[in-house]
């Protein structure tokens, strides 16, 4: 019994030193597991704060822009109403930074008790897309012209000539010329100042701003609040973008679409209230084709680049690429071609490819309802009533499949557009959100 128990002994021992030996093996294996993820978390951590940063630096230069723009002010260079604010005051102030690209430098900002949008422009790197040829950067942000000794009709003469060679020969220029010299005008004194002809000139080669004075009688953009050289302030939207939510871009990277589209209907306001931003969106689509000065094409025709007001009214926040279309046409025309895409401004406006003459064409293959009804088209469906939803798909499917440049355009376009305008408004209009 003795001889058969020692043994067991030493059995069991052996099990234990076992045991024990793989206990340890199993606690280091997890310890280096544990560092391991540990390290790689920080590595991972440490890369995004480092693209963040980069990313922030290089998009985010309001303080450059300002020294710039302040150290022409106080040289005499420019002027405009709000160079004192921002420059000697400190009353206009730079916020949150909302910068898409380092040339084109967007603030939120207060100036006083009034919330706006700052937008600055900076030289980039001589790389000129259509996008630069249509706005000339390097003319406006040297401020030399016009040059010293130029006459108030001179300068009269030159707005006219630029404003004709941006929307075309129309009847009516000189308003035009009227309301861009009320501008440059900043204080009000009757006398346009060479300071403040450098800032009007300068403003002028941006579609943005010639589009707020186009529609200033309109409410579809922001009021334009002052400005200094080629810096200037516009009224704050309150909700931007016109529809969907705003995600940190990692969660972007990882959130499935169907999700997203589901996160952004959740987000969106109650179905006549979406109607009334519709219509406002067509009434905007009116309003540049065959506008008061020319027709302007909307060549980027996202959400992003609309919002609206506590109303549900309508404002463009970024109209960077709407182009009067007598200058794209221009542009179009001298562009050479090997296939239809390289006629493309934008996101959304296309022109053919002339392989005969490898030069585009110069008529956009979509009209700006077609884009504006693809754009709408899940937004406004959407939670429809079921009394007009089936007629609504089918308006916005016929607006879709309008093309720029057949022959029946216009009428289809005034039919379609009326059409949907009308359906629309008479489900809401016995609403208070009318």
């Amino acid at each position: 019994m003795i001889f058969h128990k020692v043994p067991s002994v030493v059995e069991v021992r052996g099990l234990f030193i076992v045991d024990h030996t793989s206990c340890v093996a199993r606690f280091s294996y997890l310890h280096m597991k544990y560092l391991f993820f540990s390290w790689l978390a920080v590595f991972v951590g440490s890369w995004v704060v480092y693209v963040e940063y980069s990313s922030y630096t290089e998009l985010c230069r309001g303080h450059e822009c300002k020294n710039s723009i302040c150290d022409k002010f106080q040289k005499g260079v420019i002027d405009g109403s709000a160079c004192n604010s921002l420059c000697e005051k400190d009353t206009l102030y730079l916020g949150k930074c909302l910068s898409a690209k380092p040339s084109n430098q967007v603030y939120s900002g207060s100036w006083g008790d009034m919330e706006g949008i700052i937008k600055c422009q900076m030289e980039e790197d001589p790389h000129y897309d259509l996008g630069a040829e249509l706005e000339p950067r390097k003319e406006s942000a040297s401020f030399n012209r016009p040059t010293k000794g130029t006459s108030m009709e001179k300068f009269k003469e030159m707005v006219f000539s630029h404003l004709k060679a941006k929307v075309g020969d129309q009847a009516n220029l000189a308003d035009l010329v009227t309301l861009v010299l009320g501008v440059a005008d900043s204080n009000k004194d009757g006398q346009i100042s060479l300071s403040e002809a450098h800032s009007a000139w300068a403003l002028l080669q941006l579609n943005e701003f010639l589009l707020s004075i186009v529609l200033q009688e309109r409410e579809h953009t922001p009021r334009l609040l002052g400005f200094c050289g080629d810096l200037y302030v516009m009224e704050k939207v309150p909700y931007v973008p016109l529809y969907g939510v705003s995600l940190p871009w990692m969660v972007e990277l990882w959130i499935p679409a169907s999700l997203r589209r589901s996160i952004d209907q959740w987000a969106a306001p109650s179905w006549p209230r979406k109607a009334k931003i519709a219509i406002g969106l067509f009434e905007l689509v009116e309003d540049l084709f065959h506008g008061t000065f020319g027709s302007f094409l909307m060549c980027d025709v996202s959400a992003a680049g609309f919002g609206y007001t506590e109303r549900h009214d309508i404002k463009v926040v970024d109209a960077r690429r709407i182009v009067p279309e007598a200058a794209f046409q221009e542009v179009m025309r001298e562009r050479r071609c090997e296939e239809d895409s390289d006629c493309m401004y934008g996101r959304d406006c296309l022109t053919s490819c002339d392989l005969t003459k490898h030069r585009c064409t110069t008529e956009a293959t979509q009209p700006n309802l077609a884009k504006v009804c693809s754009t709408l088209k899940d937004y406004i469906l959407y939670g429809a009533p079921l009394d007009i939803k089936d007629e609504l798909e089918k308006q916005l499917y016929a607006c879709i499949a309008l093309k720029g440049a057949s022959e029946q355009m216009e009428m289809e376009h005034s039919l379609i557009l009326n059409n949907l305008k009308t359906l629309l408004w008479k489900k809401i209009s016995h609403t208070k959100d009318s």
